[in-house]
């Protein structure tokens, strides 16, 4: 049994050809083709009811409008994924390298502050765990 997804995906690739071959026929349009066009038209309308019927086996499914635009621009949708990976590993990187600077930052001014105030700084050591 195929899930509700590679049904929808079925009927849009359906549909997809039939508008194709609707498209064929009116390039070249000759009055004997009428009924022809008109099949191709009534199947493309129990097409878009098929659709309809399925909406509800995928309702709880959700598309980020990003991916729309990836298509509008006439993007693969499936770069939508890689780009949103290779965004969060940038982002994890620069956040790294903000934490590991924190980290010399913090031991910097620790080191400065114990020259200064040695007291001070054992007692925050020894609060702290020995930091």
């Amino acid at each position: 049994m195929s899930s509700p997804l590679e049904n929808l995906e079925t009927q849009l690739e359906m549909f997809i050809e039939n508008v194709r071959q609707i498209r064929i026929i009116v390039s070249d349009f000759q009055p004997q083709g009428q009924s022809v066009l008109n099949q191709k038209i009534q199947s493309l309308v129990t097409g878009l009811q098929e659709v309809d019927k399925l909406k509800s086996q995928v309702h709880d499914i959700h598309v980020p409008t990003e991916v729309f635009d990836y298509i509008d621009q006439g993007r693969n949708p499936q770069l939508y994924t890689k780009d949103c990976i290779d965004k969060a590993l940038a982002k994890n990187e620069e956040v790294k390298g903000k934490i590991d600077s924190y980290k010399r930052f913090k031991s910097h001014l620790l080191a400065e502050l114990s020259k200064t105030f040695p007291n001070e700084i054992a007692k925050y050591k020894a609060i702290r765990g020995g930091e």
